[in-house]
C-alpha cells in the first residue's frame, strides 16, 4: 500500500469567485487564475555562437472567469472610471487522497475590461465571459504565499525578486 506522501496531493475539488467582495458561488462556471509569465529578449552578442533568452521582467497579468448568471451586479462593474479597481478574490478547495482538505485563495486587484455576454438560446443555459487586468495578484495556499506581484514588485516564497533592481533605481 503506497505511504500518505504517494497519494495525490493539492487535487482541486470546487472553487468560487467573489466579485467586488460579493460571493458567486453556484453562479461561476469556469474561473482561470492569472498566468505569471516572464517577459524574456532574446539576445546574440559578439562572440556568441548562440543565443539566449534574458528575462526582462514580466508579462501583463490578466484573469477571467465565467458566470451562467446574467448577474447587474458583475455587469456594472464593467468600465469605471479612471482609477477605479475592484477586488476580486477565488478560492479553492485542495483535497489530498488522505481526505485532508486545505484552502487556496488568489487575492485579485483590478479593472473588469470585457463583459460578452455569449448568445442567448431558449432552452439553453447562457454564459457570461468577463475578463480582468490585474494591477495586484496574491497566491496563497494554506495562508503561505507562493506569488505576489504588482506593478512594482515580484514575490515568490516571500522572497523579492525585484529589490536589487529597486535598490539600483533609488527607491
Amino acid at each position: 500500500m503506497p505511504s500518505n506522501s504517494e497519494m495525490p496531493r493539492y487535487v482541486l475539488r470546487n472553487c468560487n469567485i467573489f466579485v467586488d467582495r460579493v460571493s458567486k458561488i453556484g453562479q461561476a462556471s469556469e474561473i482561470t487564475l492569472p498566468v505569471p509569465a516572464e517577459k524574456v529578449e532574446e539576445m546574440r552578442n559578439a562572440g556568441m555562437v548562440m543565443p539566449i533568452d534574458i528575462p526582462m521582467g514580466y508579462e501583463k497579468l490578466e484573469t477571467s472567469f465565467k458566470l451562467t448568471a446574467f448577474d447587474p451586479q458583475v455587469i456594472t462593474l464593467f468600465g469605471l472610471a479612471i482609477g477605479v479597481e475592484k477586488e476580486f478574490m477565488i478560492t479553492g478547495s485542495l483535497a489530498h487522497e488522505d481526505g485532508t482538505v486545505i484552502n487556496a485563495t488568489a487575492y485579485i486587484r483590478g479593472r473588469l475590461i470585457k463583459s460578452d455576454h455569449g448568445s442567448w438560446k431558449a432552452g439553453e443555459v447562457g454564459e457570461n465571459d468577463f475578463q480582468i487586468t490585474m494591477r495586484y495578484y496574491r497566491l496563497e495556499v494554506e495562508g503561505s504565499t507562493l506569488i505576489e506581484a504588482d506593478p512594482f514588485n515580484v514575490s515568490i516564497g516571500g522572497a523579492s525578486q525585484t529589490d536589487a533592481i529597486r535598490a539600483a533605481l533609488l527607491v
